[in-house]
């Protein structure tokens, strides 16, 4: 393969080269465990807190709000978890939203089982929930919110700080998903009034395996693992120092840059939008047009099987994906789709491309080009598109 065009950064993204660095001298120079006494370890500990408050400052935190984990998952794991065992006593109540990433609905689905009582707001055509629907939702025994910041798959930005209000106003606690958010757009968690945050440093060109839940201060929340002091007796387990050091570049370098940043993808991905919009028939774009992630594009093509699409983008060089990367492996239509309204055959031709800083006007022409040929040869082959072309020729 002579060319490489990388789509799908909502998956995952390289690690960038001054992240790199820094994390490199923690895996071999400074190996301590940070939790040791001894002052080699001295190093490490320092890393640790410095990251701490790295993060801290991107979102209007206290560095002791921090709590490192392995990743987004857990983050929304812990922060359901934790918060549905420690309030249980006020109540068992908590709403999400029908187009979350499956690590809230599965955790939502687990605290079912466990006697909890779960709302799934619907959302709009365009995937945005409605103030008046979550206002409506709320009861007395409601004790936790729990709506994510923008959508992984269709790049809908929420309206969390109305959302936030929302929540402050009634005495509920507010969680958010933050994971394809953080470092893209901004977030502060005082002034949309966030009690805790979810982000993984992988989408945000850190290392796989590191994230973060910010807990604000006065939360009650037990430990999620048990069996050690670390992460103020919360998060048991030895510091993975070079993805904590990774994790806290990464949210350094993202904050500096998200305004230049979001201003470039905007630009491409405006294009590739237009581009398709205006060349293929028989498409719709997905997601809010404007109150969308910078550098998310997501479309549906009628007549087309999402995977043969991706396999022939593929043979061309281009990483591209049906949605999340979570649920790759299902034959299920996108959950995300169907919620804002989309029948299975429609959102069975879906596709997700994610760009990056990387990506250059030249790759989305190549990329629209190569789809326009894609497209057209996959329904020759549709006697679905046969049918539809005699039908409008009567």
């Amino acid at each position: 393969m002579s060319k490489l065009i990388y789509l799908d950064n909502a998956a995952t993204t390289k690690v960038s080269e001054q992240v790199f660095e820094a994390m490199k001298p923690f895996f071999t120079e400074y190996y301590g465990n940070p939790s040791s006494v001894y002052s080699f370890a001295d190093e490490c500990g320092k890393a640790v807190d410095e990251a701490r408050d790295q993060i801290a400052k991107t979102i209007g935190a206290d560095k002791n709000e921090i709590y490192f984990t392995a990743g987004g998952s857990e983050s929304d794991n812990w922060a359901l978890k934790a918060t549905a065992e420690a309030y249980s006593n006020k109540g068992k109540h908590i709403i999400t939203s029908k187009i979350e990433h499956h690590a809230i609905l599965h955790t939502c689905q687990y605290l079912e089982k466990q006697g909890f009582d779960v709302t799934y707001l619907d959302v709009q055509e365009n995937g945005e929930i409605s103030i008046d629907d979550l206002k409506a939702a709320i009861r007395p025994d409601t004790i936790l919110i729990s709506i994510m910041a923008a959508n992984n798959e269709i790049g809908t930005i929420e309206p969390i700080k109305d959302i936030g209000a929302v929540a402050r106003e009634n005495g509920i606690l507010f969680h958010t998903d933050a994971v394809q958010a953080f470092g893209h757009i901004p977030l502060d968690v005082d002034s949309m009034n966030i009690d805790m945050l979810s982000a993984s440093a992988h989408k945000i060109n850190g290392p796989k395996g590191i994230g973060f839940l910010y807990i604000r201060k006065g939360i009650r929340s037990g430990s999620f693992i048990h069996g050690g002091a670390q992460e103020r007796r919360r998060r048991a387990g030895t510091h993975n120092v070079p993805g904590i050091v990774g994790l806290g570049k990464a949210a350094e370098l993202a904050a500096v840059s998200m305004k230049e940043r979001a201003e470039y993808e905007e630009k491409i991905r405006d294009h590739i939008i237009s581009r398709i919009l205006d060349e293929i028939p028989y498409v719709r774009l997905n997601g809010d047009a404007k109150k969308r992630l910078p550098n998310n594009v997501n479309v549906c093509f009628r007549f087309i099987e999402g995977e043969s699409m991706l396999m022939l983008l593929d043979q061309n060089g281009v990483c591209a994906s049906s949605g999340s990367a979570c649920t790759s492996g299902s034959l299920d239509p996108s959950h995300v789709l169907l919620a804002i309204g989309l029948p299975h055959e429609i959102a069975h031709g879906s596709l997700r491309l994610t760009l990056s800083t990387d990506t250059t006007m030249e790759n989305a022409d190549f990329v629209v080009d190569k789809l326009k040929g894609i497209i057209e040869r996959l329904r020759s082959m549709s006697p679905l598109y046969e049918d539809f072309v005699k039908k409008q020729g009567k």
